[in-house]
């Protein structure tokens, strides 16, 4: 199978905000108590926190992460979690029907993300909490004043402002599973109320409003343009959520659903933009994709555990090669939309659907869809390339016209260096893929990383974590000409890094 690719340096679409490589920790499962916090772990340094599990993050180069939800922020109440820890009070999380120690609250939370060397995108409770709540928590993490909650901070061991630029206004307020759920007009009104006070307090924050909690919500779209109408000014980012899965084992479709997601973005872009257009506004809502990922291994056994335990053990999807292929077309289809898609959040970091896992009080490991991720953080950078691709096509149960190539370019101008991405969907043939690169010349091939050769099924554990791994190949690729050959395996994940 051959198909070709036309690139030209000047045809670009945007810079990448790095924003986009973005993670999730929510007061989940064993996200927090277990993952990335244990004391007496043997690798846990003096505040609890698990240093393997800090090397698996640094690798990953995440710029910023969601915390502390997600459902769980509904219900939360932030100042449960700051002062003395013998001092915090248990309480009943009924989000995740899970009891909260409180042990790691905002303030720890903060430490750990320095240790990440990462930021924290923080979400306020809108579902039982409000206006007055939300602009208590910007005056405590990020004010130098002499006032009540700049002082509490003080008083709990930070002068220092935590400094945190981008706030959520709530989570997933459209779905009837959320504590405090809302219609799009309550919704709109308290968003734009919190996050007016919020801006007063510190008038360099970003807001994120909180969009459909999916696309096939029966209120998509209509929600979006309401939130947006009342508060066009105020909002930053409309957020956008979605996972898929394979339950009906159709692979086929399974990997295309990133054709979905494609979709999915341009619609609510295109609704930021009406919403702009009746405003006649001159300021742009840019979209945050703060939940996405695989989501459905775990679905049977959550429903067999024990409720109002600490840390239970809920969404620990074990990742297959599949998963990885999905996720690596999700990535460049979140690159092809950089002109509006300025932070994204992989759902989530540690153990709770998750690239990372962990035993609690043993080892922890890379999942296979870990690797994707990290290639597209670390290459992914500069600008992302508008391409012409022509490839052979096929059906699914479920789409049409489906390309067995899916690629994207970054080329950083800066750096002289150009990354290619590709996912070959086809099971059992090879793609010829041809890349014209005659408007880069001096460009040559550093080197193809891949992940090839595996079952749909096949996966990472704790026992074997480098089962599904990438490896550096040679002779699959061919510069000469001002034309870049390079043969992608059936069912492939690939990298090629070229440099001047």
């Amino acid at each position: 199978m051959k198909a070709s690719v036309k690139l030209d340096k000047s045809y670009r679409i945007s810079k990448i905000d790095r924003r986009i490589y973005g993670s999730f920790i929510e007061h989940m499962g064993r996200a927090v108590y277990g993952g990335i916090y244990e004391p007496g772990h043997p690798s846990a340094d003096e505040d609890g926190f698990r240093k393997d599990v800090l090397e698996l993050v640094a690798k990953l180069n995440v710029p910023i992460v969601r915390y502390p939800g997600g459902n769980f922020v509904s219900g939360y109440d932030w100042t449960d979690g700051i002062g003395p820890k013998e001092l915090r009070p248990k309480r009943l999380d009924l989000a995740w029907q899970t009891t909260e120690t409180n042990q790691v609250g905002l303030n720890e939370f903060c430490k750990w993300a320095k240790k990440a060397n990462t930021d924290v995108m923080m979400a306020v409770n809108l579902g039982t909490k409000g206006i007055e709540d939300a602009q208590n928590i910007v005056e405590y993490c990020n004010s130098k004043t002499d006032t009540k909650f700049a002082n509490l901070r003080r008083a709990h061991g930070f002068e220092e402002p935590h400094n945190i630029k981008v706030w959520c206004l709530g989570n997933e307020m459209d779905g009837s599973w959320q504590t405090g759920a809302k219609t799009a007009h309550e919704y709109a009104r308290i968003a734009h109320e919190a996050g007016k006070a919020m801006k007063w307090v510190d008038d360099s924050i970003e807001l994120v409003a909180c969009g459909s909690s999916s696309y096939y919500m029966p209120t998509f779209g209509e929600w979006e343009a309401a939130v947006l109408d009342e508060g066009y000014e105020t909002i930053d980012y409309m957020s956008l959520h979605q996972y898929y899965g394979n339950a009906e084992n159709d692979t086929p479709s399974f990997i295309a659903e990133s054709i979905a997601l494609d979709g999915f973005i341009s619609t609510v872009v295109s609704i930021c933009d009406y919403i702009k257009g009746k405003h006649h506004s001159k300021k742009n809502v840019n979209v945050s994709l703060d939940e996405w990922n695989v989501w459905y291994h775990s679905n049977e056994q959550d429903k067999k555990l024990e409720k109002w335990m600490t840390a239970r053990p809920l969404l620990e999807d074990v990742y297959n090669f599949e998963d990885a292929l999905l996720v690596g077309c999700m990535l460049m289809v979140m690159m092809r939309h950089a002109d509006r898609l300025k932070m994204a959040c992989l759902a989530q970091l540690v153990n709770v659907i998750a690239p990372i896992m962990t035993e609690t009080g043993g080892r922890a490991w890379a999942q296979t869809i870990y690797y994707p991720f990290m290639h597209a953080a670390k290459y992914g950078v500069g600008d992302a390339m508008h391409i012409i691709t022509d490839s052979p096509k096929h059906d699914t149960k479920k789409y049409t016209d489906v390309p067995y190539l899916e690629t994207m370019v970054t080329y950083n101008e800066e750096k002289s260096e150009m990354t290619i991405f590709a996912v070959n969907r086809s099971e059992d043939e090879e793609i010829i893929a041809e890349y014209d690169m005659r408007d880069f010349e001096g460009y040559t091939v550093d080197e193809h990383i891949q992940m090839a050769g595996h079952g749909a099924k096949d996966v990472n554990t704790a026992d074997d974590p480098y089962n599904v791994i990438p490896e550096t190949v040679t002779g699959t690729t061919e510069l000469d000409g001002g034309k870049l050959t390079a043969k992608l395996p059936a069912f492939s994940w690939n990298v090629i890094r070229l440099s001047k």
